[in-house]
């Protein structure tokens, strides 16, 4: 299984007992939806790893508490510490029309009600306070804010996002 195939399910935080229990941060909005899986892929020295789970159960509602098969002592689990979890892309849930998931957008065209088509999205930077599209235009790296109020229609057949910004945020970039 290959990474780009996967997607980022969590990083193993903390070591929750002696008879090799791990507790998993994960990063989703809905924590339950992974509270039963059967295996998960940990990467291990830039490799991913299948691992099968003996039981999970959520800890403190945002952490998964997860024993793998296998991983029976504290140094067992102690290897594993700071691993990134992953799944295959299809295991992803179902989203509405009007969301996504941000590896789905790459390569879609930005269109702003107002300016015109912008660009084409080559990364989402989700680092800072507010998730921010970064789009290609030309050489020209153009910032837009992924906020609710400024996404008017995400057609995803014609890979296309059609938004509003406020007057003059795109042209901030264009006129350096």
């Amino acid at each position: 299984m290959k990474k780009e195939d996967c997607f980022f399910l969590g990083k193993i935080v903390k070591k929750y007992s002696y008879k090799g229990e791990l507790l998993v941060k994960l990063d989703t909005d809905e924590p339950e939806l992974y509270e039963n899986m059967a295996s998960v892929f940990v990467e291990v020295r830039n490799n991913l790893v299948p691992f099968f789970i003996e039981s999970s159960q959520l800890h403190k509602s945002e952490l998964l508490r997860i024993k793998f098969e296998d991983v029976d002592t504290e140094g067992d689990a102690e290897a594993l510490l700071k691993c990134d979890l992953y799944l295959p892309l299809e295991f992803l849930p179902k989203l509405d029309d009007d969301k996504f998931y941000f590896h789905e957008i790459i390569g879609f065209q930005i269109d702003d009600k107002n300016f015109g088509p912008v660009g084409i999205i080559k990364a989402v930077n989700d680092l800072t306070a507010q998730s921010l599209f970064e789009i290609d235009r030309n050489g020209i790296e153009i910032l837009i804010p992924m906020n609710d109020e400024f996404i008017v229609k995400v057609d995803k057949p014609n890979r296309t996002i059609i938004v509003e910004t406020p007057e003059g945020l795109i042209d901030l970039y264009l006129n350096e």
